[in-house]
Parts: C-alpha cells; structure tokens; sequence
C-alpha cells in the first residue's frame, strides 16, 4: 500500500462523506472486507479524488449522475450527501436529476426525487 496515497484518501473520503461515515465504515468492517475498504481509500479515493485536476465539486457532479445510470441507490444517496458537502446546489442537483430521468429513465428519476426530497427534509434544506 502506498501510505501517502492511502492518507490523500482518507482524508479526500472524509472531507466528501463526514468522518464519521467513513470511520464506521473502516472501524466496523468484518475481516473479510478490510482489505478492501483499505483498497477504495487508496485508490478510489486517493488516485481518483486526489488529483486535482477535477475539482471536488464537479467529481460529485459526475458521481451523481454514474452511479444513477447504474441504478446503485444507496450509493447514490451517499454521494447525494457528498455533493451538497462539495458545494452543488440544490438547483444543480435539481438539473442533474432532470438530466439522468431522460438518459437514464423515469423510474430513476423518481427514485432519485425520492431519495433528495428525504435528505434534503432530513438536513433541513426544503420547506
């Protein structure tokens, strides 16, 4: 493991999903998935959201709309969270949502609404 790139991550996972999310996660995984959460820290978020040349707010941007397309729900919801830290708008999300229902399709879409109005009522953003 490269400790340098493992640190980046850590602290790129933390900064985009709240430490203590991602200290759950480490601290709560069985045997069997701790190397892989080492894994994703390093390289996902290390190598991936260590390099600057996207800035954190457009990699959320662009999660948003992947992990719709391929219909990873509770991902989506975690990095729906992220994005609002990384500094999308609720406007911006609101497009982006509009985005994925015609390429991705209505039942996502509205799966999609679903799980913003939930955490927008839950983070106090919406009347």
């Amino acid at each position: 493991m490269d400790e340098a790139l493992y640190a980046k991550g850590l602290d790129r996972r933390k900064a985009t999903l709240g430490a203590e999310y991602v200290d759950r996660a480490l601290t709560s995984a069985p045997d069997f998935s701790k190397e892989f959460q080492s894994f994703i820290t390093e390289y996902c978020w290390g190598a991936g959201w260590g390099d600057d040349t996207l800035p954190p707010k457009t990699r959320s941007m662009l999660n948003i709309v992947m992990i719709a397309a391929l219909n990873r729900m509770h991902e989506w919801e975690l990095h729906f969270r992220g994005a609002l830290t990384n500094g999308v708008s609720i406007e911006e999300l609101k497009a982006m949502i509009t985005h994925i229902t015609i390429y991705c399709g209505v039942p996502v879409g509205v799966e999609c609404h679903r799980i913003a109005n939930r955490v927008l009522d839950e983070q106090g953003l919406q009347a």
